[in-house]
């Protein structure tokens, strides 16, 4: 025995054993990752391991090979279907689409902005929330594209914008609480999709689901941040979290206004809750941004959150206070205006004027 601890205990001073060990760790630690994140996709889709963008297609590609049955008795279930992925997709901002082109170029798309497909039975129904004000021109970006970006996916889906009233601090993380209250009274969704309004996915293997088990960032690579990650923690710009992850953290908080902070807040529930943050890989999650968004808008390191240990559990879904002032379908999406109230004004309190909205503020 006193062999075996000496023999041991030479092997743990011995430098090349310890540099072995830790590259055998950090090996490991890798795997882990990539299996737990890219489990869902795999089932779903073949992801190559290699990505050209510099060949990219429509995004609305074959989709009318997506033909309805007549018998719909006979319906079955969609499978994965390789053919109709193309993985890099063509994404430019040169002109305005109009809401009459939107609509003609997706023919199965309801009112409400939701989407059953009509050859096959979705075996997936994700609600993407978007919140939202004044960003007219980024929405019909948006909505060109998303459509038939998650059509390619043989989802069932809505989205759903939800519009912020007034002209007071933008509040981000209280419209999304707003909008995954109102879409589950609508439906029992697998998969809650928060979606910033300015970013538009480029690659449809990228696939809007859930993790069973951890809330995962889908926007994992930014065009204005050199497709790449600002900080390890972030947890902004494209979120899936299912239903029980959501309420597992009590939602998101309601008290940031107008500022940075509010991502950093949740990364940290995610956390104090013994779960962790699963990633999109790289060169899947890739994401180009819509006029008007600037690397100076995007956070650049994170932000401590010093008190989101003593207030979470009071400051979210329980604590979400609002007046619905209306709920309309329209073509393309569900549009939910809300009165969120006013901000105190401690939490205006050090804001320079003139500061520039930051980058998850629509």
């Amino acid at each position: 025995m006193a062999f075996w601890r000496k023999s041991t205990l030479s092997r743990i001073e011995n430098p090349c054993f310890l540099i072995f060990l830790i590259i055998f760790q950090a090996i490991f630690i890798l795997l882990l990752y990539r299996g737990s994140s890219s489990v869902v996709l795999q089932d779903h889709l073949d992801i190559p391991n290699q990505v050209d963008y510099s060949k990219t297609e429509d995004v609305y590609t074959n989709l009318s090979l997506y033909a309805p049955v007549l018998d719909k008795t006979t319906m079955r279930y969609c499978t994965s279907d390789t053919v109709m992925n193309v993985g890099p997709l063509t994404i430019t901002f040169d002109i305005l689409p109009s809401e009459r082109t939107i609509i003609d170029k997706n023919p199965y798309v309801q009112s409400g902005g939701c989407y059953s497909p009509p050859h096959c039975l979705a075996s997936y129904k994700t609600a993407v929330i978007v919140p939202h004000r004044n960003r007219e021109r980024q929405l019909h970006h948006f909505l060109y594209y998303l459509h038939p970006f998650l059509q390619r996916q043989q989802l069932y889906y809505c989205i759903y914008l939800i519009h912020q009233d007034g002209s007071g601090p933008f509040n981000r993380a209280k419209l999304l609480n707003v909008g995954v209250r109102e879409a589950l009274k609508d439906d029992d969704w697998d998969c809650l999709l928060l979606h910033n309004v300015d970013l538009i996915p480029e690659n449809d293997y990228n696939v809007y689901i859930c993790e069973e088990y951890y809330p995962k960032l889908m926007s994992s690579a930014i065009d204005v941040l050199d497709y790449s990650l600002p900080y390890w923690t972030f947890f902004g710009g494209v979120t899936a979290l299912t239903p029980e992850h959501y309420m597992k953290i009590n939602g998101f908080p309601n008290t940031y206004w107008d500022r940075d902070g509010e991502n950093d807040d949740i990364a940290k529930r995610i956390q104090i809750v013994g779960m962790k943050i699963v990633r999109t890989p790289l060169v899947i999650g890739r994401y180009k941004t819509v006029d008007g968004t600037q690397l100076s808008d995007f956070p650049q390191e994170i932000r401590p959150q010093l008190h989101t240990r003593e207030t979470w559990k009071d400051d979210g879904m329980n604590s979400l206070d609002f007046k619905l002032l209306a709920k309309k379908k329209y073509p393309l999406y569900m549009n939910i205006t809300v009165d969120i109230g006013a901000a105190p004004m401690i939490s205006l309190q050090g804001k320079k004027e003139g500061n520039k909205t930051s980058f998850g503020n629509l």
